[in-house]
């Protein structure tokens, strides 16, 4: 499985941004699909994730109400919007893959996309 995330860039708060991750090599639906983030200095941590059909979405309590995650089957792609932005959500975005009905960790990870949100 391949991931590729795109759609990061610089926003100034309180604005919007729409990753994407383009799922290749295997069927999208067959994986959870989860995005994490990565701020300097700072360890990486969970975002949101969404269940394979799309059915189940979860998210981080610091992003929960602010940030959306969906995810497109047909297209093999999922997305993350992100609206009211603040600074502290400056990171560098990766999406993440786990074969459905399984625990633990993710087995596949993306490039990552940077996002920086100025004050």
């Amino acid at each position: 499985v391949q991931l590729q995330a795109s759609g990061g860039g610089l926003v100034q708060a309180g604005g919007s941004l729409r990753l994407s991750c383009a799922v290749s090599g295997r069927t999208s639906s067959d994986y959870m699909m989860g995005w994490f983030r990565q701020a300097p200095g700072k360890e990486r941590e969970f975002v949101a994730a969404i269940s394979g059909s799309g059915g189940s979405t979860y998210y981080a309590n610091s992003v929960k109400g602010r940030f959306t995650i969906s995810r497109d089957n047909a297209k093999n792609t999922v997305y993350l919007q992100m609206n009211s932005l603040k600074p502290e959500d400056t990171a560098v975005y990766y999406c993440a893959a786990r074969p459905r009905g399984q625990a633990g960790p993710y087995d596949y990870w993306g490039q990552g996309t940077l996002v920086t949100v100025s004050s």
